[in-house]
């Protein structure tokens, strides 16, 4: 008995707060059915992607926000300039941005700005890109993503809506087929 008071508490404790994850009808909420690192959505099971904005990583005073891109398909990509991953990653979103689709990244889990701004300046990243040092991000919009899931890509559609999901890192190969897909809709 006093194993499960402790577990409600626990419990009750990761859900209150003005951090808490609230997720509404029609809200996207990320479950990975089986472990999938793949996950494609159509119809009804496409969700919106709510909130996503942020201080701009480049540009002081600026906020990039995912409604500014209204009626456009858009990838996200949740980058840190401590991920080994991303090294390689980065400049595949790069090609996708390049070659007509907005890309917006989301730089997390950041002690400062510096060290991410030297990434995108070294590798010649033109995107804009979200700074969310504080991962506040993983909680209000990307509800259900792992904290650990460093690199992530969404995709959504022109109603914001995701399309895709890939918990791994991916080429600009990996995400064509979904944006191919997503202009014939």
């Amino acid at each position: 008995m006093k194993r499960l008071l402790v577990l409600l508490l626990l419990v009750s404790g990761c859900t209150v707060g003005k951090d808490a994850a609230q997720v509404g009808a029609g809200d996207f909420y990320l479950v990975a059915p089986g472990g999938q690192v793949k996950i494609r959505y159509t119809g009804a099971d496409r969700k919106q992607l709510k909130g996503l904005e942020g201080e701009s990583l480049m540009e002081d005073g600026k906020t990039v926000k995912l409604s500014d891109y209204a009626g456009k398909p858009v990838v996200i990509n949740i980058w840190g300039a401590w991920c080994g991953p991303c090294r390689t990653e980065a400049p595949e979103m790069q090609k996708i941005f390049d070659a007509g689709t907005q890309v917006v990244g989301v730089d997390v889990k950041e002690t400062a700005k510096s060290h991410p701004q030297d990434f995108m300046r070294d590798r010649s990243l033109t995107y804009p890109s979200i700074y969310d040092g504080s991962s506040r991000s993983f909680i209000n919009v990307f509800k259900g993503l792992p904290a650990n899931t460093v690199p992530s890509t969404f995709v959504v559609d022109k109603d914001h809506k995701v399309a895709a999901v890939f918990l791994v890192p991916v080429l600009a190969s990996d995400v064509q087929p979904v944006l191919d897909e997503l202009a014939r809709e």
